[in-house]
């Protein structure tokens, strides 16, 4: 079985430093996911160099068919040498895995990666095999995944969170594992990993003593979501956008009045309002027999792709949370994109919406295009697989 690979990571700047010093690379090929997470020596500048083309090499020349050894000896006689220490260095974990969950896995210099297997309901400490690369010890590791497992690769600026200050050796490997564990089963590769920089911050008490990154891969079945937003150009086009929404796989949502009469008027279903999700600043939704979800159009995809690029670029917070949990439009429809999608088909109708003033129809037209061009951007970045059909 082919499973959609889930990917996340995030980084933790060491305090007063503008650039981290560890990297994540991530490619993604037709049946396969390479990952390339890099620690370079030192902190700020240097170590960002050092790891960024340790991981911008390694994925690029996996990628092509090179071998690990080739890798490696690429690598090292690349890197700059540190005019102090007289060395080039820089930590990886390389993660190549199939879609067909088969993984393989190689450590230099980083700390263990852990492996959370959903059957069990458990992290496990993987067993590997010892080898030297070109004088380098490289720890390889090789694993068939199910859905729902999870791999986490991280830098020891994790392990190392707190140590002298709040806990007297950092957050343990074990300890680590702990948390991973409570967390897998209920949330996204994304979060998964700001979910851990963030304890690692308040380990710090928000002074980072070191740079540290977090990557994740989560094996999931693939999930597909379906939106319509706007009419089409032409009214004749009505019933072929609509029958091919319908026929879409996965879940359906309109976004949009217009959309939405277009589709009941098509299926002969009607449209019911509930006002109880009515807030300031966002309309209430509807329903519709065969429609998962309806929502007001510019308004509630404005707010929505707020939620989901505070949930990509900031910290997670509490107040962000509970903000993504709201009985809302905007609410759902993050909601929804962001835990019950692996793939997204937007049907964009590119019609001047009538409903809107005359003097108003260009503007609203070019921000709604403005929106969706945004909310496909930042879906790409959290992972999904973003497809646009215009009507």
């Amino acid at each position: 079985m082919n499973y959609y690979i889930e990917v996340g990571y995030d980084l933790l700047n060491k305090h007063n430093e503008e650039l981290c010093g560890d990297q994540v690379e991530v490619v993604r090929t037709e049946d396969a996911i390479i990952a390339v997470l890099s620690d370079g020596l030192g902190t700020g500048v240097k170590a960002n160099i050092l790891s960024t083309l340790t991981a911008k090499i390694a994925t690029t020349m996996l990628k092509h068919g090179s071998s690990l050894s080739e890798v490696i000896d690429t690598v090292t006689s690349t890197l700059p040498i540190c005019k102090v220490r007289d060395i080039a260095y820089s930590t990886f974990s390389i993660l190549y895995i199939k879609n067909n969950g088969e993984a393989y896995i190689a450590i230099f210099d980083n700390p263990l990666p852990f492996y959370y297997a959903k059957e069990k309901n458990a992290i496990a400490r993987m067993e590997g095999k010892t080898c030297t690369i070109n004088g380098k010890k490289i720890t390889e590791f090789q694993y068939q995944l199910q859905g729902g497992d999870c791999i986490t690769m991280v830098s020891d600026g994790i392990i190392h969170a707190g140590v002298g200050e709040i806990l007297n050796y950092g957050w343990e490997w074990e300890h680590v594992a702990q948390y991973l564990e409570s967390i897998c089963p209920s949330r996204n590769a994304l979060m998964i990993c700001k979910s851990l920089t963030s304890i690692c911050n308040d380990l710090y008490e928000e002074k980072p003593g070191d740079d540290a990154s977090v990557l994740t891969i989560k094996l999931k079945k693939p999930e597909f979501i379906s939106i319509f937003t706007g009419p089409p150009i032409l009214r004749e086009r009505d019933a072929i956008l609509v029958d091919n929404f319908m026929k879409s796989l996965g879940r359906k949502i309109i976004c949009g009045g217009t959309a939405a009469n277009i589709v009941g008027r098509e299926i002969g279903k009607e449209l019911t309002v509930d006002i109880e999700t009515l807030t300031a600043k966002i309309p209430p939704i509807s329903y519709m027999e065969g429609i998962d979800l309806i929502t007001e159009g510019v308004l509630t995809m404005e707010q929505a792709l707020k939620l989901l690029k505070d949930i990509l670029n900031k910290p997670i917070s509490v107040e962000s949370m509970k903000e993504l949990q709201q009985y809302n439009g905007a609410a759902m429809l993050a909601r929804r994109l962001l835990h019950q999608s692996t793939h997204v088909n937007f049907f964009l109708g590119h019609s001047l919406n009538l409903a809107h003033k005359e003097n108003d129809i260009s503007s609203k037209l070019g921000k709604k295009f403005k929106i969706v061009g945004e909310m496909i951007n930042t879906l790409r970045k959290l992972g999904k697989t973003v497809s646009v059909y215009y009507f």
